[in-house]
């Protein structure tokens, strides 16, 4: 068992190297804000789909990727446990000109920028995505 401090770093990493390795889909250690990201970048369109298995312990999530070409250029860790980064609804970066997106954990649960936007939420800056 390693021990690792930022689980939603080590998430996307796992997804960016997934992606660089040409794997079909990713198996990554389960938790509740992890599968709202999942649900975020599902919504989104930068996933096909994904699925939580259950297990003995926290359960895994497989995330499968779309094919050809696959919408997922970069995943970037903005808020880190040394560096919290949040934001108001107003302050809701726009990330590449509006082509990527941002994925923020507010009062209403993971939100995307476009949806935190629409309820006037702000929230912590989890990552951006594009």
């Amino acid at each position: 068992m390693s021990n690792v401090t930022d689980p939603i770093a080590d998430m996307l990493t796992r997804i960016r190297n997934a992606l660089m390795a040409d794997h079909k889909e990713v198996l990554i250690p389960a938790s509740k804000v992890k599968i709202g990201i999942a649900d975020v970048l599902k919504r989104e369109g930068y996933i096909q789909d994904y699925e939580v298995i259950p297990d003995n312990k926290q359960g895994n999530i497989r995330i499968i990727f779309k094919r050809n070409p696959n919408p997922l250029v970069a995943l970037v860790r903005v808020s880190k446990p040394g560096r919290r980064v949040y934001v108001s609804a107003k302050k809701i970066p726009r990330v590449k000109g509006g082509l990527g997106i941002c994925i923020l954990s507010t009062p209403m649960g993971i939100l995307s920028d476009n949806e935190a936007r629409k309820k006037n939420v702000g929230g912590e800056l989890l990552a951006m995505v594009w």
